[in-house]
């Protein structure tokens, strides 16, 4: 899936705003191109600085690594889940935070179904799913709020690993291997499913975490009165 945010938007972009993000749109283009053409590998950021006509200080000020290229998508994605979950109401699940986020992304374009040919012609699907390691460790933070548990509690960090990988298989197949694939729609609703599914569990995690409570506080009393 094209992971940028379109819903709540800002208001309409000033001129200077405007400005970069053709800049941002041109280095990217060129980027892709020269990707498809030569290779990932054999592609320096001079050359997409040379394709783009825009000066490498200038490309490293939009981005600092090829990989940063490869993979514009992750930033924003990661700033705007964080705000949201930091944001979110109260009784607000991360799964219901994930749910609304996910509902207002972009179906994939042709610009994403190139970048996502490249990844799996170089070999860089693995390098993709490691990029985002740190959503996945946003995620077990948010859910160990969730559970009122420390976040390397083993439980939030398999929820979150298992949201993570539903993401990333979601969003490969959204992209046709020969001809066929899986739609928008049908991707957001298999999503939908799957966190339902980890939603229940975290509802049966938090209830067996309230009883240990309780049991703790009991036994702790009890041996108190001793």
């Amino acid at each position: 899936m094209r992971m940028e945010p379109t819903a709540t938007r800002a208001p309409k972009p000033g001129l200077r705003e405007r400005k970069k993000q053709r800049t941002r749109q041109t280095i990217l283009g060129a980027a892709l191109e020269l990707f498809a053409e030569r290779g990932y590998t054999h592609t320096t950021l001079e050359d997409i600085a040379e394709a783009a006509e825009v000066s490498t200080g200038t490309l490293f000020a939009y981005f600092p690594s090829k990989e940063d290229i490869l993979f514009p998508e992750e930033r924003p994605f990661f700033e705007e889940l964080k705000q949201r979950l930091n944001q979110r109401p109260p009784g607000a699940t991360t799964f219901d935070v994930l749910r609304e986020l996910l509902a207002t992304l972009e179906p994939p374009d042709e610009t994403l179904r190139l970048r996502m040919r490249i990844l799996r012609d170089e070999g860089l699907r693995d390098r993709q799913r490691s990029r985002y390691m740190r959503v996945e460790r946003l995620l077990a933070e948010s859910i160990a709020k969730d559970l009122g548990t420390a976040p390397d509690d083993l439980r939030p960090t398999m929820l979150a690993a298992s949201t993570s990988a539903a993401l990333a298989t979601v969003g490969e197949r959204l992209q046709p291997e020969a001809g066929e694939g899986t739609s928008n729609e049908e991707a957001l609703t298999v999503l939908e499913h799957m966190f339902n599914v980890l939603h229940s569990g975290l509802d049966q995690l938090e209830t067996t975490t309230s009883q240990r409570g309780r049991r703790s506080q009991a036994k702790q009393r009890r041996a108190a009165k001793r």
